[in-house]
């Protein structure tokens, strides 16, 4: 990880215990329309008539769905990730609750992912990772991740300030490095390494799951634990539906050290004339969101 920015660690999980979220996720997008009438969900293939990507109400929509799901939370909590997070952090983990989940149409080009840092947008510390674990195999034509290698020895590389994301024959770093990543593999990288996705070329949805990881004993950016803006998703609409309250609000027993962004702030302060309802939360992460917003 300190040599090149990253690691790839085949067949760390079984591809069985994707499964559950692969078949929660699946079922979202049949029910959305997303998926050819006719097939068996579990085949991905896409229905190009409903393509969208992630500034489209529609996708909005069929992600809020996705996210809410349990199983989608608790793949970041397997005790193989903790193990192997811990190993790079220490024992002081903390897991981000708003992973990310990738929803990716075949050849629909707005959906493709350009060279970009995690830490633009996660801030907070620059020692945070990121899992991407594809949850089937994910050959070269489904647009798997590649890696800039050694990029996260030059800090944070200029962008666009419209996208966010690194024009386009500017990333400092060595060679490029991809290949097929199957069910199970797990590529995790630095907050600072360049990366992009492959063009999905298949007939398939691709769908992953970014997780981020960091010691909490290190500084969090504020904005990777509650929601700001709209008011379209909220912890308490997350977990209405959950059977369990294990995984709820778990990083509020933590003793994190909050160190907003520039970003941050300005989402937060706009955030407050649209609050949105923290019934439900212990007191203790009741009296951190006023914090936040005040």
């Amino acid at each position: 990880m300190d040599t090149h920015g990253y690691l790839l660690i085949r067949g760390l999980l079984s591809p069985m215990e994707l499964i559950p979220l692969l078949g929660d996720v699946t079922e979202v997008l049949h029910q959305a329309g997303w998926l050819k009438t006719g097939r068996d969900p579990c085949d991905r293939l896409a229905n190009m008539a409903a393509a969208c990507f992630e500034d489209d109400a529609p996708f909005k929509v069929v992600y809020d769905h996705v996210f809410c799901l349990p199983s989608f939370h608790a793949l970041p909590h397997h005790p193989v990730l903790q193990l192997v997070m811990k190993m790079l952090v220490g024992q002081h983990l903390l897991i981000h609750p708003k992973s990310v989940g990738r929803l990716i149409f075949p050849n629909f080009d707005r959906a493709i992912t350009p060279a970009h840092q995690d830490h633009t947008a996660v801030a907070g510390d620059e020692e945070t990772f990121t899992a991407w674990l594809p949850l089937h195999d994910c050959p070269l034509d489904q647009g798997p991740l590649r890696i800039l290698d050694g990029s996260h020895k030059f800090g944070l590389q200029p962008t666009d300030g419209k996208t966010g994301c690194i024009p386009p024959g500017t990333e400092q770093g060595c060679d490029w490095v991809g290949g097929d990543i199957r069910a199970g593999d797990l590529l995790l990288f630095n907050s600072l390494t360049v990366h992009e996705a492959e063009p999905n070329r298949s007939d398939r949805m691709r769908i992953s799951l970014d997780c981020r990881f960091q010691s909490y004993q290190r500084a969090v950016n504020p904005a990777a634990l509650v929601f700001a803006g709209s008011g379209r998703r909220s912890w308490p609409k997350t977990y209405a539906n959950w059977l369990s309250d294990e995984l709820q609000y778990y990083w509020a027993r933590l003793p994190l050290q909050l160190k907003p962004s520039k970003v941050s702030w300005w989402n937060l302060l706009a955030a407050r004339s649209r609050r949105t309802s923290v019934h439900g939360m212990p007191e203790s992460w009741r009296q951190l969101s006023r914090m936040l917003t005040a």
